[in-house]
């Protein structure tokens, strides 16, 4: 019975990072049709490269942070390599002792390092050089997410104080959006976007039906972000509680999407599919720190918070702050990363809003502060910006040189 269940949990882990690794095409197809044409080739080459060096940074460094086993004040974690993860032991050999595989757990935890990764993407297209942005992404995965990861999840001073998140609301996408706000504000708007007044200018996207495929893609993906997060299907409680998680994450993003209909609608007169895809991904984002706990009237409402929040942010850094953020990224999975963690002791009896708070704070400071520097160190030795030539020409000619619609001029 147990090797079953240790069959059965490996199973589930692997398929449910299958699921999450399927949303790094979401988040591509995302940005590909939410960026000018002239840029979708170097959108499709940044998550490719992204996503590989994150799978080598997190097997070589980053894991290694993450679950160390041992720790300075539950703070620092030391550093313990896994390098050689043996393809054949059935050890577990980690922190919190689920009875599967440690390459089924290893491979799980990284495609949620690339999900991070894939934040900052979205929020620096159209005028961030490959390069600078490679390295950066080697800086994130492999020592930057690692680090605040283990503070909730391998055993470090959130978690023991009783900080909760269930599936990283805060460790993931609060972390991707803190690290895209840094570099976002080194790296400055596309040329073009704003006129000389301040006045936002529109830089419409390249094919919204794309956009769409990449929403719905990350929708799918989500049931295994959140529902993998389970760790164990092989017993009743556990397969009830994953159904639960499903539902709601589902509920959540059709919250998230119904509140960004009616206010844009009422705001506007005109619904604005751009802010319906945010809608869905800031349901999906704000039910991800809980989404166990809620019934499903109470996913649905957390998820249409997060849809009404999305809206709002979205316009506030734009036109505002000028910050330019081609996808929306740092609102829906930082501003509503914070809704998402904060709202966890209304459902949840064991949560703490003091230790909540705690977690937001420590997460995007850390992640803000250390990525400002590490962007800032790039930047000096090798320019992140694409000079407005090049920008004029598209990263897809200058950094690419293969156009994603050569047809059309």
């Amino acid at each position: 019975m147990e090797e079953i269940s240790f069959a059965l949990d490996t199973f589930y882990a692997v398929m449910a990072g299958a699921l999450v690794m399927w949303m790094a095409a979401g988040f591509t197809m995302l940005e590909a049709g939410l960026v000018q044409k002239k840029d979708v080739s170097e959108i499709v080459t940044k998550n490719l490269g992204l996503y590989s060096i994150a799978c080598i940074m997190y097997l070589v460094i980053g894991f290694g942070y993450m679950y160390p086993g041992d720790s300075i004040a539950n703070i620092l974690p030391s550093f313990t390599s896994y390098v050689g993860l043996s393809t054949t032991s059935e050890d577990v050999g980690i922190s919190y002792g689920m009875d599967y595989s440690a390459q089924a757990d290893f491979f799980f935890q990284v495609v949620f390092v690339a999900t991070a990764m894939s934040i900052v993407s979205g929020a620096v297209a159209g005028r961030m050089k490959l390069v600078p942005f490679f390295i950066f992404a080697v800086v994130l995965t492999g020592f930057i997410y690692p680090v605040q990861g283990f503070w909730n999840w391998g055993g470090g001073f959130l978690s023991a104080g009783g900080y909760l998140d269930y599936a990283g609301s805060g460790t993931v996408h609060l972390c991707g959006a803190a690290a895209a706000l840094a570099v976002v504000m080194v790296l400055g708007p596309r040329k073009g976007k704003y006129a000389a007044d301040g006045t936002s200018l529109p830089m419409p996207g390249s094919n919204i039906p794309l956009a769409a495929l990449g929403v719905w893609i990350l929708w799918l993906g989500w049931f295994g972000f959140n529902g993998g997060s389970t760790l164990v299907v092989s017993n009743e409680g556990a397969a009830v509680e994953v159904s639960q998680v499903f539902m709601n994450t589902n509920l959540a993003a059709a919250g998230g999407v119904v509140a960004t209909i009616l206010v844009s609608l009422i705001l506007t007169g005109k619904i604005d599919v751009t802010m319906v895809i945010n809608g869905a991904i800031a349901g999906l984002v704000a039910i991800t720190a809980e989404p166990a706990d809620p019934s499903g009237g109470q996913a649905i409402i957390i998820g249409a918070l997060g849809g009404l929040l999305v809206y709002f942010s979205i316009l506030y850094f734009d036109k505002k702050l000028k910050l330019d953020d081609p996808v929306g990224a740092i609102s829906a999975h930082g501003i509503v990363g914070i809704l998402g963690v904060m709202v966890v002791p209304f459902t949840d009896g064991d949560a703490s809003f003091l230790w909540q708070f705690y977690g937001v704070v420590a997460i995007a400071g850390f992640t803000f502060i250390t990525s400002l520097i590490a962007i800032l160190v790039i930047n000096a030795v090798l320019p992140i910006r694409a000079s407005d030539e090049e920008q004029e020409l598209g990263l897809d000619v200058t950094e690419i040189g293969i156009e994603a619609y050569p047809e059309f001029k």
